[in-house]
């Protein structure tokens, strides 16, 4: 399996520190609002990578963190009148319940930043003891030039990245482009004891201390959106490997960024959206169909004509799951027939080249491609002549193939109630009497009951739609 890096600038050959087993970090939300769907794509992305992973009998330790004290939470919770702690526990609740919407697998561990202020004090000790960070009336910063690779993952030097950082003035700091791993108290905000005075922690140092903490001193991947390659992941890098000595992470991934009708997403364009207003309008299958038809590091247009696009080949995919349910209940032979074991060799070359997909760098939009190639090739070979067995076997593969992206687990099936059944019934009479006037009606009818009917050789056959 090859995955690109970032600090490498190519793609790699994965190999994990523990055979079997792979650890990943990845930054999760500000826990002060709801989050948008540029922060979904990011979610969605590594979702899927932690599924394949898992696809191919890794074990994941996949951990996601949650930003809960730093200046937006502050600002936010003094807007609503709430403490710090109340407004994340608020938001924290709201992310599940979006992420949980979008069917995102739930991590090993979401560790609150909060809850490590001790190892986040122990961190920043060291940094001064080994002459990385110094302190200044209760600040504590760390020497950006004290790190002779600082930029390496940006690929940029520290003369560079002065030149094109937004930096704040500040001349008690050494160096312009020196950070706060600890700020000194502020009146009406949460701070915490320690020996720089009372304070609470930088924002890259939290990251920093919770992937130390819960998954060793140097972990597999780390990951997140392009937005945090600089400053965040850079500096994340030049605190973690000047304390340890060691590299943090072998391997650095980045999705890229979601545009909105080819522009940046932004407030002051009105183009702003959270999970939650998509995925009031959308299936969770269709956003996660949209949202990985792209290759996770090329940026991605999002717009409602591409969405409706996704939702028409979600219906298309689920039509061949409700025709394949259907031949399970209905073929005659049971076991597979001997010119369908050679048949049974194509669709599992299909696997093949989905695999080889997945293993390049987890290219979702080719894999996806296998998939309706699949279904495709399924559509006009499997049918009501074939066995239950062939049936069986390619329902089986087109949910497998969907798994490790998160869709087409659902059953097209369901149970009708009696007032449906009657309907349905009533119907079936209707066309034997040639009352298509009365046919169509109940067909309307329970269309809007969300059953839609198909008529077959073999009989009606209905599914339900949401």
């Amino acid at each position: 399996m090859k995955l690109f890096n970032t600090m490498t600038r190519q793609k790699e050959e994965f190999t994990s520190i523990k055979p079997g087993e792979v650890n990943m970090y990845v930054c999760g939300p500000t826990v002060y609002n709801f989050f948008h769907i540029g922060n979904a794509r990011t979610f969605l992305v590594f979702d899927t990578v932690r599924r394949y992973f898992e696809y191919k009998g890794y074990k994941v330790n996949f951990v996601q963190n949650f930003t809960d004290i730093d200046d937006k939470m502050i600002n936010k919770a003094n807007e609503e009148n709430i403490t710090v702690k109340e407004l994340g526990d608020k938001y924290i609740e709201e992310y599940y319940k979006d992420a949980d919407g979008l069917n995102i697998e739930r991590a090993t561990k979401n560790p609150r930043a909060t809850e490590f202020i001790d190892e986040i004090i122990d961190f920043v000790k060291d940094l001064i003891n080994k002459g990385y960070a110094y302190e200044v009336d209760g600040d504590v910063y760390f020497n950006a030039k004290s790190f002779k690779e600082y930029g390496k993952l940006s690929g940029q030097n520290l003369e560079d990245l002065q030149l094109g950082a937004r930096i704040s003035i500040d001349e008690r700091k050494k160096d312009p482009m020196d950070f706060a791993v600890w700020k000194s108290e502020k009146p009406g905000e949460p701070s915490w004891d320690s020996p720089w005075g009372k304070g609470r922690p930088g924002w890259h140092i939290e990251c920093s201390c919770m992937a130390h903490k819960l998954l060793g001193e140097t972990i597999d991947i780390h990951a997140g959106g392009a937005d945090l390659v600089f400053p965040h992941h850079e500096n994340e890098i030049a605190q973690s490997e000047a304390r340890t000595g060691k590299a943090f992470a072998n391997y650095w991934m980045h999705s890229a960024y979601l545009n909105i009708n080819n522009k940046k997403m932004s407030k002051s364009l009105n183009n702003f959206f959270t999970a939650r207003e998509i995925q009031e309008k959308y299936e969770p299958e269709v956003i996660r169909l949209f949202m990985l038809s792209a290759h996770y590091r090329t940026p991605l247009n999002f717009s409602e004509e591409l969405l409706e696009s996704a939702k028409a080949s979600n219906e298309r995919l689920y039509n061949a799951i409700s025709n394949l349910e259907s031949l399970v209940r209905e073929v005659k032979t049971e076991t597979l027939k001997e010119e369908e074991k050679e048949y049974i060799n194509k669709l599992n070359s299909y696997k093949d080249k989905y695999i080889e997909k997945m293993d390049d760098d987890f290219n979702t939009a080719d894999a996806i491609a296998v998939i309706f190639d699949l279904v495709k090739d399924i559509n006009t070979n499997v049918t009501i002549d074939s066995s239950k067995a062939l049936a069986e076997y390619s329902l089986a593969l087109i949910r497998e193939l969907g798994k490790p992206l998160g869709i087409l687990q659902k059953s097209t099936i369901c149970n009708l109630d009696d007032e449906i059944e009657a309907l349905v019934e009533k119907r079936q009479q209707a066309r034997k009497n040639k009352d298509w006037a009365l046919s169509d009606k109940i067909r309307d009818e329970l269309k809007e009951m969300g059953i839609i009917l198909e008529d077959t050789p073999q009989g009606v056959r209905w599914k339900k739609i949401d």
